[in-house]
């Protein structure tokens, strides 16, 4: 379905939002999403966006503007390819865009740092040559939602990114989500469910643009806050925001980049999965979520001819994680703080110890990972927590530091691993949103 259906109120002159900007307005929404203390650098990125859409889009034109926040994985480790459950965070880095109604049906994007894209959307089957192009993400995103009966049309737009690529933060699930938040409020009146609007944007990124992926992250980005998704049933997962002000709890959530890259490791990660669940194959099981623990260790002798040692230990994770990540929402749910940071740290021993995602099993020399960890685990003295973060094998780590020990914490990790490799980030309450300036 094609045309216009724009919310009343979000769409403002260019030159309007600039000054409304420029003298002060809309602090509380900058405050809302990115805190006080960040309240002016916000204001200055939405101000430079609002210059650089003015100039690749030039013309009286009525926009508006959005954020859409990466997100971070806080339990559940490699859970949800086998129908598990997982806890996740929204953070605050974000990508904010500019955007304004086409005449045409024609999606022209200029993300910062990248060629600008241009996506004819009056035809929407999926291209080969577009495949692992973000061109796809956008085409296949329109093409979904048009067939979920929501209306889509062209759009000019400019992006500008804060989610660190590289770092399990998630700037592609952002990026979609992005675009989908951009089609929502310009022609849908913000009425897409964001849940839907996430379920949209795995379908691109899986049939388009040719990547498997779930739909934890997507669905992070577009709801906001801690997240607890249970995927037993992988088509409608159920999703239950968690309230929580972590900022009160005296904790800082560190991310550290190990300095490791992700470039040969997809036969590492698909190896898990695979693994997971040949094992609930032999279990009688599609996933590892429709077998059971008991079983499993009452059958490891057959098993291990069957399957291999490694695949045992990796499953035995799976059904620990599982249990733990609920664990975890429910610690959160009640602000047992303590009961929650005990079972972020079982989940990192579990990773380094049985799912073994800390290094590549070539890699003897070069172990960033299981080095920050076990710098982590003598800086903080049983205090707070940490774990591998993401997929694994290389990366990042996550750390949740005690606000007394941060100053030492950083100090030692960036000696290690550079002075960029620390990002401490804020949990976001929001997720994907217009940014309503007064």
């Amino acid at each position: 379905m094609k045309g216009k259906d724009t919310e009343p109120g979000v769409l403002r002159p260019v030159a309007q939002l600039r000054e409304a900007l420029a003298s002060g307005g809309g602090r509380a929404e900058l405050e809302r999403l990115y805190g006080p203390g960040e309240t002016p650098a916000a204001r200055q990125r939405f101000l430079a966006l609002l210059e650089r859409h003015a100039s690749e889009f030039p013309g009286d034109r009525r926009a508006a503007l959005f954020s859409v926040p990466g997100r971070t994985e806080i339990g559940g480790n490699h859970t949800d390819h086998n129908s598990g459950r997982v806890l996740a965070a929204a953070v605050d880095l974000d990508i904010i865009a500019c955007a304004c109604p086409g005449e045409e049906p024609v999606a022209r994007i200029d993300s910062e740092g990248y060629e600008p894209q241009v996506v004819e959307l009056d035809r929407l089957e999926a291209r080969e040559s577009e495949r692992f192009q973000p061109a796809a993400l956008v085409r296949g995103l329109a093409s979904r939602l048009s067939e979920l009966g929501w209306r889509i049309g062209g759009f000019q737009a400019c992006l500008s990114s804060r989610v660190l690529k590289g770092s399990g933060l998630s700037s592609s699930a952002a990026y979609e989500v992005a675009i989908g938040t951009i089609l929502n409020q310009l022609y849908n009146g913000g009425r897409i469910p964001a849940v839907e609007l996430a379920k949209a944007c795995r379908y691109a990124e899986n049939q388009y643009y040719g990547k498997p992926c779930g739909l934890m992250d997507q669905t992070t980005c577009a709801v906001g806050g801690f997240v607890s998704i249970d995927f037993a049933d992988i088509a409608n997962p159920r999703v239950e925001k968690v309230e929580l002000d972590f900022a009160a709890t005296g904790m800082s959530l560190v991310i550290v980049d190990t300095g490791g890259h992700h470039a040969d490791l997809t036969g590492d990660y698909a190896a898990i999965e695979r693994e997971m669940k040949e094992t609930a194959r032999a279990l009688g099981a599609q996933t590892l979520r429709g077998a059971s623990r008991e079983r499993l260790l009452a059958e490891a002798a057959r098993l291990r001819a069957e399957v291999g040692d490694r695949a045992i230990l990796r499953s035995l994770h799976f059904f620990d994680d599982d249990r733990r990540a609920a664990a975890q929402a429910a610690a959160l749910r009640r602000g047992e703080v303590a009961e929650f940071l005990r079972l972020v740290g079982e989940s990192g021993a579990s990773s380094w110890m049985l799912l073994q995602n800390c290094y590549p099993p070539e890699a003897t020399r070069d172990q960033g990972i299981p080095l920050a960890l076990a710098m982590s685990r003598e800086l903080l003295g049983g205090q707070g927590a940490c774990r591998v973060h993401g997929g694994g094998f290389a990366g990042t780590i996550q750390a949740f530091v005690p606000e007394g020990l941060l100053p030492a914490y950083l100090a030692k990790m960036r000696e290690l691993f550079g002075a960029d490799s620390c990002h401490p980030l804020r949990v976001r309450q929001a997720g994907a949103t217009a940014v309503a300036i007064p």
